[in-house]
């Protein structure tokens, strides 16, 4: 199904129902700041295994990062923060940048893996990060990416429902997405290394 919501103005009534619907382990496509993204609720272990069969297999667990709304929630999932890539993410946030930061011992569990590493979206998007307050916790998300060789993104949510309406619970329609996916942001090592870019610009 479809639904239509304004991202930057969403009404409480869709807030609840899509947040009632992760709730229940449903995958859900959204707009973001960047590009449309398969999401769901972090704390529910099927929705690894939906997102992974959607995504073609088990590599594309690697792909996938999570939503939180500030901070502090950020905190809960890595290592303690060196105070100067504190003060980047605070400068950069929200935005479209992916943090990889190192993972606490949380995230293993969490993910299903061994995994050492987290992407960690604050994104400028009132629709997103009120769903995470909601639920009290990250959305684990992952972008929805273009069968043709030349596009990247899929743009038009009317276009993603077509091809992914049996699969998940809900397409958001927020209207045209972005075709240029979020800055990368390595943070594991001695200084903040940009592994890709995208629509973010830094500031440093």
């Amino acid at each position: 199904m479809i639904l239509k919501i304004f991202a930057e103005n969403p009404a409480s009534r869709h807030i609840k129902k899509l947040t009632e619907a992760f709730n229940e382990g449903e995958v859900i496509i959204l707009p973001t700041d960047t590009v449309y993204a398969l999401a769901g609720d972090l704390y529910q272990p099927k929705v690894f295994e939906k997102m992974e069969l959607i995504k073609g297999g088990r590599k594309a667990k690697k792909d996938f990062s999570i939503i939180v709304s500030n901070i502090s929630m950020l905190s809960e999932y890595t290592k303690p923060l060196d105070n100067s890539i504190f003060r980047l993410i605070k400068r950069n946030t929200p935005g479209a940048f992916t943090f990889i930061l190192e993972a606490n011992s949380s995230v293993p569990k969490l993910f299903q893996s061994k995994k050492k590493t987290i992407g960690i979206r604050i994104p400028d998007n009132k629709l997103l990060t009120e769903i995470v307050d909601n639920l009290g916790h990250p959305l684990v998300t992952t972008s929805i990416h273009d069968d043709d060789i030349i596009v990247d993104y899929t743009t038009d949510p009317h276009l993603i429902h077509d091809k992914y309406a049996k699969k998940v619970a809900w397409v958001v329609d927020g209207g045209t997405g972005k075709n240029e996916g979020s800055t990368i942001v390595d943070c594991t090592g001695s200084e903040p290394v940009i592994l890709r870019q995208g629509i973010g610009v830094l500031k440093d």
